[in-house]
């Protein structure tokens, strides 16, 4: 059975409760332009997730920007994930290169954190890619090696299967960079080779893994069209209902 393709937004550290309720109602306007052959999620900041779950529409599901893998306890300022499941979250992105370079989150976290999500019955969204140093030293794929390998390595097949890996390579990330769509699929086939590696061959069907980096409407669909690459996880374009829904018919063309 193929893979549904997953337009993914990932909105990082912008918009209030009340610019995500315009984003939500505007999009609703247009929501016969987006093809119900096609999955479609968005990761707001914490504070818009209740209010996004009511206004939304319902073919657009809701996604988290990060977790902490405990239960509850002393951990001030996170988020656990019962919290999560709670306001109707289905997706959490895990291992963004942003909690690992910035925040310094290691790797056993993002273990941890894959299991956790799933556990509760949500998507784990695993971000793995190089940065520019390791992409020209020639190490690309050694180093989404580790990092597919650590953050899978705590979850069964049968999750496994279910999971999202994202592949952003950090050089590209905002940078109007980006790999060419070739590079781009020979990166995610080599992941997909790992996941079968690690979990199975089962296992390596069923994830779905997406590209990111610098995505926009008018490069998404040439890296969506390649057999490995099973939808995109974007940044800044997905902040307008406009882009959003321009990269949701490009994905649902290129699918053709």
């Amino acid at each position: 059975m193929a893979r549904r393709k997953l337009l993914m937004g990932n909105w990082k550290m912008y918009k209030t409760v009340a610019q995500a309720r315009a984003f939500a109602e505007e999009l609703g306007r247009q929501t016969s332009r987006l093809s119900p052959a096609v999955d479609y999620a968005v990761c707001p900041p914490f504070t818009a997730l209740h209010a996004l779950r009511v206004i939304l529409p319902s073919c657009v599901k809701l996604g988290a920007q990060n977790v902490h893998f405990a239960e509850e306890g002393a951990y001030t300022g996170e988020i656990a994930p019962g919290m999560l499941t709670e306001l109707g979250v289905q997706y959490v992105l895990v291992g963004h290169s942003e909690r690992r370079n910035v925040f310094h989150e290691p790797d056993a976290w993002m273990r941890q954190k894959v299991a956790a999500v799933a556990a509760h019955g949500m998507t784990p969204v695993l971000c793995v890619g190089e940065d520019l140093a390791e992409r020209e030293a020639g190490r690309t794929l050694a180093v989404v090696e580790a990092q597919t390998v650590s953050g899978i390595a705590d979850v069964r097949a049968e999750q496994a299967s279910q999971m999202v890996i994202a592949y952003e390579p950090v050089w590209a990330i905002g940078t109007g960079r980006t790999p060419t769509p070739a590079d781009a699929q020979e990166v995610i086939a080599y992941i997909r080779q790992v996941v079968a590696r690690e979990k199975g061959e089962a296992a390596a069907a069923g994830v779905r893994i997406l590209y990111g980096g610098s995505v926009k409407p008018d490069n998404i669909a040439g890296f969506t069209s390649q057999p490995d690459i099973d939808g995109a996880l974007v940044g800044g374009a997905s902040l307008d209902p406009s882009s959003f829904v321009a990269m949701a018919e490009a994905v649902a063309k290129g699918g053709q």
